[in-house]
């Protein structure tokens, strides 16, 4: 299994592939719609990430050795992003999800080529599933 370093390379040197925005824009809509349903038991309120301006939908389970998650969006550039952050941190052990640096964010341009309100439900994204993570570690 990849770690996370090892999968953020990989979505770093995906996004060089492209020679601009609109085709980035392109492939994070793409990635989205390949992400896997969210079982409809846990689209409900207590898994909506707070702080983002369309509903995103995260579900987390599993334990310290192996944290897994759904998600879903009701937008799809949103969709496109918490996909990408499933792909990151899916089936990695809680106590590495909670200390990750995600550089790849950054180092994509992802965060400079956000609105202000997409770039702060990112982060909050990026916050409830590091969040989810501790606790499953404190068990």
């Amino acid at each position: 299994m990849q770690s996370i370093k090892e999968i953020q390379e990989d979505i770093i040197a995906e996004f060089q592939m492209f020679d601009d925005w609109m085709q980035r824009y392109e492939y994070l809509i793409d990635l989205g719609k390949s992400l896997p349903l969210i079982d409809e038991q846990f689209k409900v309120d207590d898994n909506i990430i707070k702080g983002c301006q369309s509903r995103v939908w995260l579900h987390a389970e599993g334990d310290k050795t192996e944290v897994h998650f759904t998600a879903d969006s009701d937008a799809i550039l949103t969709k496109g992003l918490i996909a990408l952050l499933v792909r990151v941190f899916d089936s990695q052990p809680a106590e590495e999800i909670s200390g990750a640096d995600l550089y790849f964010l950054d180092q994509i341009g992802l965060k400079e080529h956000l609105s202000p309100t997409r770039a702060n439900g990112l982060l909050s994204m990026v916050k409830q599933m590091k969040f989810y993570a501790l606790a499953l570690q404190a068990r």
